[in-house]
């Protein structure tokens, strides 16, 4: 959630950024409404609490006289602290919920737009001229059933459409992926993480992935937990209530866990294959940092991700996305594309999102600081960011790695995670 402050000194930024969104504005004005009620409700329920208790102390020392008519004040009095308090109450609860309904506020720097607005910012690595080179390219599954490595068939028949089984090499390739990935998040100073699947609903809601987002969230309602759809939940949540030394700052985790995700309203989209699916497995980055080193760190995640789809040897690019494509706990997002030669366009490999102090708020995770000698406590700021969603990742090794027999050149840097293997070859029929 936001800074209360903000909303109240600059409602006008909030507007912005709301529109800018293409969220609701009125929101903004709501949530203004109700935290103004709420202090006002709170204000009045001191001061008859206060006057409560003053009058209290006077009952005891009262002459018979007296005490009559400060004994029916008191019944008034309590039934006005009671109504006052249940006031207060329901304007918390009003404010609470609006607050949880805005989105974080976007960086000034974004692009404005839907989800075709953004602006490529860096390019890299050579696009295959497949024609030059006297074939034309196959697809990941022709590929992948040819390798033996991908079954949509039979993942549709026991789970349903869009699920699949990666088999052989397919399994393989998978592993070697992701040691390949932790064990470059290691190096830079990541700390592994198996995470949990399933959370409780104020581990999600606090990340930000009941708004806009919860119609794609499989949640189990007998035992009110969700299935996570990315690691980033419980990575977020990790610390949840907790307050951090400053000086212990950075904190980074990689987490890996399978996740799930309903998909809904994008059936008829990308439908064939394993480029988007209800299950797979991701590699995903986490830091905790102070609130003014946010941004070095969006940067920093950004740069991990570029240096793992250099080693895969992807052609790519860099984009910065639009504001009406952000989710609602990001002020900003990067996003690397690979290139799908069968598609002839880039596809989303990886992200990284600054989310700011948005879901430190939210799930109460705080850092302790010392400045001019006295310290003080507050929210810090973390960020997210993809390294290996599986299944995207082998769609675009496959296409941008096969040769004309349908065998597929690993890149060099996976290849000591395949047991030395240089090139994928098709199974005999």
């Amino acid at each position: 959630m936001i800074d209360l402050r903000l909303l109240r000194e600059d409602p006008d930024r909030v507007r912005a950024s709301q529109r800018a969104r293409g969220e609701d504005v009125a929101l903004v004005d709501a949530l203004l409404s109700a935290d103004e009620r709420r202090r006002s409700s709170g204000v009045r329920f001191d001061e008859l609490r206060s006057e409560q208790k003053a009058l209290g102390k006077l009952i005891p020392r009262a002459t018979p006289e007296e005490r009559a008519e400060l004994l029916q004040k008191a019944e008034q009095l309590k039934t006005d602290v009671k109504a006052a308090e249940a006031e207060q109450n329901e304007a918390d609860e009003t404010a609470k919920r609006l607050l949880l309904q805005l989105g974080n506020i976007v960086h000034t720097d974004v692009p404005v737009g839907g989800e075709e607005d953004f602006v490529v910012l860096e390019t890299h690595g050579t696009i295959r001229d497949f024609a030059a080179e006297g074939f034309e390219p196959k697809d990941h599954l022709e590929l992948g059933e040819a390798l033996g490595a991908i079954d949509v068939e039979r993942g549709a028949k026991v789970s349903g459409s869009r699920f699949y089984y990666l088999t052989g090499v397919g399994a393989l390739l998978e592993l070697a992926l992701v040691n390949a990935a932790i064990a470059q998040a290691t190096e830079a100073g990541f700390v592994p993480m198996l995470t949990p699947a399933l959370v409780r609903p104020r581990a999600m809601e606090g990340t930000g992935f009941l708004g806009q987002a919860a119609e794609n969230v499989y949640h189990l309602e007998n035992d009110d937990l969700y299935l996570v759809g990315t690691s980033e939940v419980p990575l977020a949540a990790y610390h949840m209530d907790e307050i951090i030394d400053a000086d212990k700052l950075p904190l980074r985790y990689a987490g890996f866990s399978p996740c799930f995700r309903r998909e809904a309203g994008t059936y008829g989209k990308d439908t064939r294959g394993i480029f988007r699916v209800h299950q797979f497995d991701k590699v995903e980055m986490f830091s905790y940092v102070a609130p003014e080193d946010a941004e070095n760190e969006h940067k920093r995640l950004l740069d991990w991700e570029k240096q793992w789809l250099t080693g895969l040897e992807l052609p790519f690019q860099v984009i910065d996305v639009a504001t009406g494509d952000l989710g609602a706990s990001a002020s900003r997002k990067f996003d690397c594309e690979a290139w799908i030669p069968t598609q002839g366009k880039y596809r989303e490999l990886t992200s990284a999102s600054n989310c700011n102090s948005f879901q430190a708020r939210r799930l109460s995770v705080r850092m302790r600081d010392e400045q001019g000698g006295k310290k003080t406590v507050q929210p810090l700021a973390t960020l997210n960011g993809t390294l290996c969603a599986v299944p995207r990742t082998i769609v675009a090794i496959l296409e941008n790695h096969q040769l004309p027999d349908g065998s597929v050149r690993v890149p060099e840097m996976l290849r000591p995670y395949l047991g030395g293997r240089e090139v994928l070859e098709p199974i005999a029929k």
